[in-house]
């Protein structure tokens, strides 16, 4: 199965919750973890790894180049370009500032002297593999600052690890999603088995958790819902309420923790490094469930 774990909010506790249910899952099942937020990618670093045993250049985003030698200076390219990427360098030249700009073309359609501005690829950001200190492998992206294509590089990363997984004969893949609901993390639920929630009692993380869901629903895949830090807003109970609107069945609600904190700056997962915390007695149980209500 392919399970996906977002939130729509940062913050939450997805890479803490996906860290520890990795840990708890590993000896029953063979696991591959990817971590789908290619614009700070943090899962490798709670399971132990050091260094990426194999990277790979993605190749796709475009940038414009203007040709100097051509280029008759009439600043048309600089008047249009919505993005405010084109500037006048020292020497007088037109020049493209390749972190702001979105490969759009306008400045090459309005360019007078054809020839003069051109498009071309170039890299996006990077996909790696290791293998965790437990034993499993995982699939990580690294984006490039100011490049686009952050949903691409995610979908790069699930073919690697279906490709891995068949190699190896691996059973699960569980996918560390990104915040928010953009490309990112509609890559990352695309083609999931189901998704997990991961949302805290406020008002703000139920809203985004929502708009999550809403990607799910789109999917048609099955939602489950685990309440992080459940006990830092007594009294307010519009998450569960919700919950059981929608019909999303609840895995389980792990306290506030100050292990957790601890435990990452440790680079650990808080199951390992503090199993007698409240936090990791909770994860356990959570674990349980998802061994008996979705893995089967």
């Amino acid at each position: 199965m392919q399970l996906a774990i977002a939130s729509g909010k940062g913050g939450v506790g997805k890479s803490t919750v996906t860290a520890s249910l990795l840990y708890f899952l590993k000896d029953e099942y063979g696991l591959i973890a990817v971590d789908a937020d290619a614009e700070a990618p943090n899962l490798g670093l709670l399971l132990g790894v050091d260094d990426w045993e194999e990277e790979r250049d993605h190749i796709g985003a475009k940038v414009a180049r203007i040709e100097t030698g051509s280029c008759i200076k009439c600043g048309i390219c600089m008047e249009r370009c919505p993005y405010g990427c084109i500037y006048i360098d020292r020497e007088g030249n037109y020049v493209v500032n390749e972190l702001t700009c979105e490969g759009c073309n306008v400045c090459g359609l309005v360019c007078p002297v054809t020839g003069t501005i051109t498009l071309e690829e170039v890299r996006s950001g990077v996909v790696r593999k290791a293998t965790t200190r437990y034993g499993f492998p995982i699939i990580s992206a690294q984006l490039d600052v100011g490049r686009p294509e952050s949903g691409k590089l995610v979908t790069e990363e699930k073919e690697w690890a279906k490709r891995v997984m068949e190699e190896l004969n691996l059973e699960h893949m569980i996918v560390d999603s990104a915040a928010g609901i953009g490309c990112q993390v509609i890559a990352s639920l695309g083609g999931a088995d189901a998704a997990i929630l991961i949302a805290e009692p406020t008002p703000a993380s139920l809203s985004d958790v929502q708009r999550a869901y809403r990607v799910v629903q789109h999917f048609r895949e099955p939602a489950y819902l685990i309440v992080n830090k459940a006990d830092i807003n007594p009294g307010f109970t519009g998450l569960v309420d919700w919950a059981e609107r929608e019909g999303i069945p609840i895995l389980g609600e792990v306290p506030y923790d100050g292990a957790i904190p601890r435990s990452m700056s440790l680079l650990k997962p808080i199951v390992e490094a503090f199993p007698e915390s409240d936090a990791s007695k909770a994860l356990k149980e959570i674990a349980e469930r998802i061994k008996e209500e979705i893995l089967g």
